[in-house]
């Protein structure tokens, strides 16, 4: 790949009016020789092509659930081993995120779109026909790289793309394409045991039921792969490229206005940039790092450590104390992840209209609600047989706090703040900065996933006691550091 230039100054940005002939213009499927203006449906379905690395995101990191217990049996594993190839994939989405960012800068973002889209892929063939359990962990690391890569592409795709007054709806898409991805992969997991009769059951070709679901994921990966290469490249990406007149094709299209002078702006804002790929962009007087970039960790961080991937992971603990069976304790997780879609579409329905800080702020102050309320009665309860108890009122107010909950970080933290990763930092320094941004979201993912079983163990007061704590710290983290974005170009962005 032709290397780049980078824009010494503005004056220096010489944008030509857009050519004839449609193989000069960038798109694929989208290449037409028309130079029509913005069309919202255009632009909603772009976006929600490189939102697809969402829902592959979130069908990935789900879809193993339905396996587990056949995959423990079948390698007769201990559930130390187990436990390590379950949340080995972890491990892979943190890599693929850090490494994401520099790629998608050195080669542009639809060639990351598509090395994800073959990750996943890999991992779908590997995982379904693997042979010993540490087999089966090497192909989740493989399936983590490729959602690493998509949870920081995704967002930084679709904030580059969209018009400022529908960037927070369009980046919303990446939370609910991760939130039906789960839902999915739920459904496909209970379809497959139900034609079968257990995951452990031989369906099609002498193939276990396990291995199917783990196949299932090569579908969305092809159409992923496919459709990336119908969409345009990112006009941020282009101009950094040196490549102004697809720039400001893809411009003219997809946000309109001046075209000549945004691609000028974007120009301006490269100025000064290093190395693409080069992790120089983001050094700062605080522990090495820009203020910006510590921001973006911490809103990465609290939105786990208020443990919403414990409702998800673990929730059936929670439902089985109440009082439910294990069968419906699963149903009612299938319901959770519904409830979860629907909150995410009302936060599309708001964030352009609220703004991103508001948002926040509400959520955070409904988590901690509703978590100190589940902490105070986890904590209160009479133990019985080693696992808390909740009767009468107790158990109702804990099934609705517990929902509450969900639809709390639904309509708030889980899309906002992907919204806000894709757009609150500069043009030199979006891409490596997601990248470290979203990788701290998967260490942090890890460190709640892997020690909630030895909090619970302690008493699961405690446990949501902790994660009330940090919703509180997070309701003063967001009013004294996040700054809000609706509206704003991203070249305005410092």
């Amino acid at each position: 790949m032709r290397g780049a230039r980078l824009v010494q100054s503005p004056q220096e940005v010489d944008v030509a009016t857009t050519p004839d002939d449609p193989s000069q213009q960038t798109g694929g499927a989208f290449q037409q020789a028309d130079v029509a203006g913005p069309n919202t449906a255009r632009t909603v379905l772009v976006t929600a092509t490189a939102a697809l690395g969402g829902f592959l995101f979130g069908y990935d990191t789900a879809v193993i659930n339905g396996a587990v217990k056949a995959v423990g049996e079948q390698f007769r594993a201990s559930p130390l081993v187990l436990g390590f190839a379950v949340a080995a994939a972890l491990i892979g989405c943190a890599f693929g995120a850090w490494f994401a960012g520099a790629l998608a800068d050195r080669y542009g973002r639809i060639r990351v779109m598509i090395l994800a889209a073959i990750a996943f892929a890999i991992s779908a063939l590997g995982s379904g026909f693997a042979f010993s359990i540490w087999d089966l962990a090497f192909w989740r690391i493989v399936g983590g790289l490729g959602v690493g890569a998509a949870s920081v592409i995704a967002p930084a795709y679709i904030a580059e793309i969209s018009p400022a007054h529908m960037r927070g709806r369009l980046g919303s898409l990446q939370q609910l394409a991760i939130v039906v991805g789960i839902f999915t992969s739920l459904l496909v997991d209970y379809a497959l045991v139900a034609t079968s009769g257990s995951a452990s059951a031989p369906l099609w070709f002498g193939l276990e039921t396990w291995r199917w679901m783990f196949l299932s994921l090569l579908v969305p990966a092809l159409v992923y792969g496919v459709l990336a290469l119908t969409i345009p490249e990112s006009p941020r990406y282009l101009v950094a490229n040196q490549e102004h007149e697809k720039a400001a094709h893809v411009l003219r299209r997809f946000v309109g206005g001046d075209v000549d002078r945004k691609v000028s702006e974007i120009g301006r804002t490269l100025v000064g940039k290093s190395d693409r790929g080069s992790f120089a962009n983001l050094r700062g007087p605080r522990f090495g790092l820009l203020p910006i970039v510590w921001i973006g960790i911490g809103l990465s961080v609290f939105q786990q450590f208020t443990g919403i991937n414990v409702i998800f992971y673990y929730s059936s603990v929670l439902w089985q104390a109440v009082g439910f069976t294990e069968q419906d304790a699963l149903l009612i997780t299938v319901i959770t992840s519904v409830t979860n879609i629907l909150t995410t579409i009302i936060a599309i329905a708001l964030i352009d209209r609220i703004g991103r800080k508001p948002l926040l702020l509400i959520g955070s102050i409904g988590q901690f609600v509703c978590l100190g309320t589940l902490a105070y009665l986890f904590g209160t309860a009479p133990v019985v047989d080693g696992q808390p108890t909740l009767v009468g009122a107790a158990g109702t107010i804990a099934l609705v706090a517990a929902n509450l909950y969900v639809v709390f970080f639904g309509a708030t933290w889980g899309p906002v703040v992907w919204v806000l990763l894709g757009e609150m930092f500069n043009n030199r320094i979006r891409a490596m900065a997601l990248s470290v941004a979203a990788a701290a979201q998967w260490v942090a993912n890890f460190i709640i996933s892997t020690t909630f079983p030895a909090l619970a163990s302690v008493g699961l007061g405690l446990a949501y006691g902790i994660y009330t704590f940090f919703a509180l710290l997070s309701i003063f983290f967001v009013a004294r550091y996040v700054q809000e974005t609706k509206g704003r170009e991203l070249e305005e962005m410092v």
